[in-house]
């Protein structure tokens, strides 16, 4: 019996030898500034930088000099040797004065002696290479950089320190372990029970179905969290797109005026509502027009529509809906290739004018929100149907982030599961069942880079910042 892939030990494949050096806290000035040094030559590099013989996990207060012997700044040197350090390797810390030229003269000259710039997230991959982390506690660092909100930052500390990572290997034992079980069912028929038609098999297997459906629930309330929801705000001139851009927001964000074609360009704003980060996008009315400017704004107004995760089609609720205008402008939607599979919600604005009380209808194909963008009513109905079309919760305390790739490579394992489980229970196939839970293994492990592609790696750790 072949040895399933999770289970197979992680080769190191470092890219280069190279030791790599950058600055490691954020760009500007400040009261303290650190470059990092990582790989074989960083003992030795900190030796000439300072002079001083740098004991493990010590700090020592020495000056920072040049190869000329010139003294750039004085500061703090750590020593973290590898493999016990955040990489794996040998790890130099100086801890100069924040500013960006002492730094900037402290890595120059590290570069003389033998470094070379870190790429983009080169320590973390290294961290992760070498064992020190797997890939969602990698992209965890990340997380809690970019974090806007508080139960973001928490959720990506937790996935940090391996939450995720135990729900996510937990789950990859499960499989292993029922595959293990179908496999020698399949390899030793003589045996007196069959394994596969007195229900064992198929218990295991929706307790691991259940198992993954909670998990999922899980990572889909992080990765909201993480990541929120963007939101394209569109429809027609004067409908009051910038107002609801406005209200929502809770400040006078965008220019708001009686002339028809006043936004020109999309307006972005990022607020939370109970934890939940949103990206609201206002764009320019849609209509003909001969101005080129205003073309491409509204060409920009359906590329923003393309990447929505929502369309709010805003539609003056004082004039009758059947206008020629919004009946082209909804089926125009509708019809659109890169933005019909787009969800909408229809906003009648204007009902303090048209008389209409603010409410919520789910009566039709698209959800339709009475509302004032003006005075405030009915903004919170709009709120609460944003929460539900996420299906966040913010009463759900979150135990870790997730990334979108987490939830597709999360319901490729279910499917695979739900695959299996027909052909078990309507075939008896437990040869396909088998390779079914390989499949799943499989995605399962893309989630911790248990099994990963170069691709996905280059492409995970470009989005980092440089020093991490």
């Amino acid at each position: 019996m072949s040895l399933p892939e999770e289970s197979k030990p992680r080769a190191n494949h470092l890219p280069d030898g190279d030791t790599i050096v950058a600055i490691a806290t954020a760009p500007g000035r400040g009261g303290v500034g650190i470059v990092r040094i990582s790989g074989d030559k960083a003992l030795a590099i900190s030796k000439q930088i300072t002079s001083a013989e740098a004991s493990p996990r010590h700090a020592h207060f020495t000056e920072f000099k040049n190869s000329a012997g010139v003294v750039l700044d004085s500061g703090i040197t750590l020593f973290f040797p590898g493999p016990n350090s955040f990489t794996g390797e040998d790890v130099i810390e100086l801890q100069a004065h924040g500013g960006p030229v002492v730094l900037d003269l402290l890595v120059k000259e590290s570069c003389k002696l033998g470094a070379r710039p870190a790429k983009p997230g080169e320590f973390s991959e290294r961290a992760y290479l070498n064992d020190k982390i797997d890939l969602t506690q990698a992209e965890a660092i990340a997380d809690l950089i970019a974090s806007t909100t508080e139960k973001a930052a928490l959720n990506a500390s937790q996935s940090l320190k391996g939450s995720f990572s135990r729900e996510v290997h937990t789950l990859i034992a499960a499989v292993t372990e029922l595959r293990i079980f179908v496999e020698a069912a399949i390899d030793f028929p003589e045996e007196e029970i069959d394994f596969l038609k007195d229900g064992k098999v198929a218990e295991k297997l929706e307790k691991i179905i259940e198992q993954l459906s909670t998990v999922q629930h899980e990572a889909k309330q992080g990765s909201i969290t993480q990541e929120g929801m963007k939101l394209v705000i569109a429809g027609k001139p004067n409908a009051g797109k910038s107002s609801l851009l406005n209200a929502l927001s809770g400040q006078d964000t965008a220019i708001v005026t009686a002339i028809e074609g006043t936004t020109r360009d999309a307006l972005r704003e990022h607020i939370q509502i109970d934890g939940m980060p949103l990206h609201i996008v206002d764009t320019a009315g849609l209509r003909d027009s001969a101005d080129e400017v205003e073309k491409e704004g509204i060409r920009r107004a359906w590329q923003e529509m393309e990447s929505a995760d929502r369309i709010l089609l805003l539609i003056d609720g004082s004039v009758e809906f059947s206008t020629i205008h919004d009946e082209e402008l909804v089926l125009a939607i509708s019809n659109n290739e890169l933005v019909k599979k787009t969800p909408v919600t229809l906003i009648y604005n204007k009902c303090d004018l048209s008389g209409h009380d603010p409410s919520i209808d789910t009566r039709g194909e698209k959800v339709a929100i009475y509302l004032s963008a003006k005075n405030g009513a009915g903004i919170d109905l709009l709120k609460e149907h944003l929460k539900n079309v996420m299906g966040y919760s913010s009463s759900i305390e979150g135990r870790f982030s997730a990334r979108r790739r987490h939830l597709h490579s999360l319901q490729s394992a279910a499917d695979y599961l739900h695959t299996g489980q027909v052909q078990l229970t309507q075939a008896g196939a437990g040869e396909l069942l088998a390779e079914d839970l390989r499949g799943c293994q499989n995605s399962l492990g893309e989630i911790t880079g248990a099994v990963s592609s170069d691709e996905l790696l280059g492409k995970i750790f470009s989005g980092f910042c440089i020093g991490k």
